[in-house]
């Protein structure tokens, strides 16, 4: 088979980039998949606070984030906890910043090392390229001179497969890793708006 041909023609160095590409697609349904869950239950918590913000149902609102384990759920529980103690809209801001932070790290947490691994696969085929042209050159070296073009020739095409696989694995991961980070960054921005939301429904009445 010519895949499986290239692949063991390319020396020692496919292996460390093929396992860089397992971990990098690993990753990316990972993410992608907690991104698009979260987006979804973000949504469907956000439909249901609505109401209860609206007729001032503070308590109820409370028991429906603290029985939910989301960013959005987290980051208002913060503002929420505030409100006993006071309605001011800064106050119960500076409560939701808070929470945000914390949640920020969750919701980014992972995606940077696409980027790092895109990086280290073009890096380890580049690598492997020159090895193998270093190789190359050794064992023509001695060869016969008839001989010299056709195993440098061979010797060269072997050696460029790693520089190709690294790149085959990067680009993805560059791509997924641009996707992710958008995704996040929408998310984010819905995060931040629910918030505003939440504090325009809670201080209608002040």
């Amino acid at each position: 088979m010519e895949v499986v041909n290239f692949f063991q023609t390319g020396g020692p160095f496919m292996y460390p980039i093929l396992i860089i590409l397992a971990l990098g697609i690993a990753i990316s349904i990972e993410r992608f998949l907690y991104l698009s869950r979260t987006q979804s239950r973000t949504r469907k918590i956000w439909m249901q606070l609505v109401p209860l913000l609206k007729d001032n149902n503070y308590p109820q609102a409370m028991q429906v984030t603290e029985s939910i384990t989301t960013p959005l759920a987290l980051m208002l529980n913060y503002g929420f906890a505030r409100i006993g103690a006071t309605r001011r809209r800064d106050d119960i801001e500076a409560a939701m910043e808070e929470g945000m932070m914390e949640v920020m790290p969750e919701l980014e947490q992972r995606t940077h090392y696409l980027a790092t691994f895109a990086n280290i696969a073009t890096l380890l085929g580049l690598l492997g390229t020159i090895i193998g042209l270093i190789q190359a050159f050794t064992a023509v070296a001695g060869a016969d001179p008839a001989e010299k073009a056709d195993l440098l020739s061979a010797s060269i095409s072997v050696a460029m497969n790693t520089t190709a696989f690294g790149l085959v694995a990067a680009i993805p991961m560059i791509l997924m890793h641009s996707y992710l980070v958008t995704k996040t960054a929408r998310l984010v921005d819905n995060l931040e708006m629910a918030a505003v939301k939440c504090l325009n429904l809670m201080s209608k009445d002040d």
